[in-house]
Order: C-alpha cells, then structure tokens, then sequence
C-alpha cells in the first residue's frame, strides 16, 4: 500500500449505496490501497461494508466499465494494472477540453475568480510536500473551478468520468516529484487568467497537462508491477 492518508472510505447506510461504494472502491484503487493485479471478490467487500452483494455487484461492473476492474471468466475479479495507452488517450482529452475551457475563463474571468484562484495557489503551496493525498484534492477542486467558472460543469463530469487510469499515474507521480512544479504551473494559468490572455492560459494548461508524458515512463520504470506493459 502506498503512503497516503486514507480518506473517508466508510458507508453510510441511510444513502444511495452504489455509487458511494463505486467512489470509496475507485479512491482505494487510485491510491493503490487496492494494489494493481490484486484479485477482488463481492463477497468479500460486501461483508467488509456490511453490505449486500446487489450494490457491490453493480459498483463492480461500473468500476469494469472504467477500466479499473477486470472480469475473467471462471477466475475472479482483479484490479486492472495501469494501461499506458489509456493514460496517454485520457490525458489527449483532457487537454482538449481544458485547454477550451481556460481560454473561455480567461475571455470572461472577474476579479473575484483571480481572487479565488490565488488564494487556492497558496493553500497548495502551503501544504507539506508528504501530503501527497491532500495535494491531489486541491489539484482536482483547481480544475473543477476552472470549468464551473466556464460554465463547463458537464465538460468536468465527463472527464471525470474518464480520467481514473490517469489519476492512478498522477497519484504516484505525487508521491514521487516535487509538487512545486505543479504549483508552478498552475500559478502561470492564473497569470495568464488575470492578464486575460487566452492563448497565454491555453498554452499553460497544455503545458500542465503534458507533464504526465514526462511522468509517466518514469513511473513504469519505477514501478513496473503497475502496470500493464513498460512504456
């Protein structure tokens, strides 16, 4: 398991119980508290949440869909290992899509959203370089705030959607490099947000964006159990 602080990963029993299951199993397979390779079963996790299996069953095939669990006939359920190709695709449409979206704040950005966004700059800066976990929080409430502002809060669901096998990549890569530099780069999209520079905050965003390329064979490397093939 890696050295993350766990997050809330216990069910309330009172609410919807699918998709708090499909969250805490995702977080827990993002962080690698559900090692790769690691085989899975429904019984077992619906006895550990005191649950039924119906909710677990439906998680699990939600979580197949992602690409973070695999079925295989007659042998169980495992957790998928990294897919380098599927890292590489996400982030292809992330930086389509939140390239457009800081071109479009930067068109039409107020000085209460530059306020806001400064001022989550320096909770990032502020927070100790082990707090890989909290630090990834911040980063995801950085790029949900930039499309909300768009008026792309669909835009955000949808990478939600799709981005798990980069979050997994993103984690390590947290836990591994220095967050200045993600810092750094975020603090040049506010720049260009504040100048009103479209391209300037396009051009930064794909820049951030990119960083996963560089990240990426270096966490292969590293950590070859991970993942599905060296890149």
């Amino acid at each position: 398991m890696l050295d993350l602080k766990q997050q809330d990963w216990t069910v309330d029993q009172s609410a919807s119980l699918t998709p708090q299951l499909y969250r805490i199993l995702r977080e827990r397979i993002i962080s690698a508290d559900l090692m790769p390779g690691s085989r899975i079963s429904e019984a077992e996790i619906a006895s550990s949440y005191s649950l039924s299996r119906q909710p677990v069953r439906e998680a699990f095939i939600k979580l197949a869909e992602d690409g973070l669990l695999e079925v295989r006939p007659q042998r169980g359920t495992y957790v998928r290992k990294i897919s380098a190709a599927a890292v590489t695709d996400v982030r292809f449409v992330r930086e389509a899509i939140e390239a457009d979206i800081v071109r479009l704040v930067a068109e039409q950005a107020d000085s209460a959203l530059v306020k806001e966004l400064q001022a989550q700059i320096r909770e990032q800066q502020e927070l100790p370089e082990t707090e890989a976990s909290r630090f990834m929080t911040l980063d995801e409430r950085f790029h949900r705030t930039l499309a909300e502002a768009a008026g792309k809060a669909y835009a955000w669901k949808v990478i939600e959607q799709v981005k798990g096998q980069m979050d997994r990549v993103r984690y390590l890569s947290a836990l591994q490099f220095p967050k200045r530099d993600l810092v750094a780069q975020h603090t040049e999209i506010v720049k260009a947000i504040a100048e009103h520079d479209p391209d300037g905050a396009a051009t930064a965003m794909r820049a951030h964006l990119r960083k996963i390329l560089t990240d990426l064979p270096a966490m292969a490397v590293a950590r070859p159990d991970f993942f599905e093939t060296a890149t």
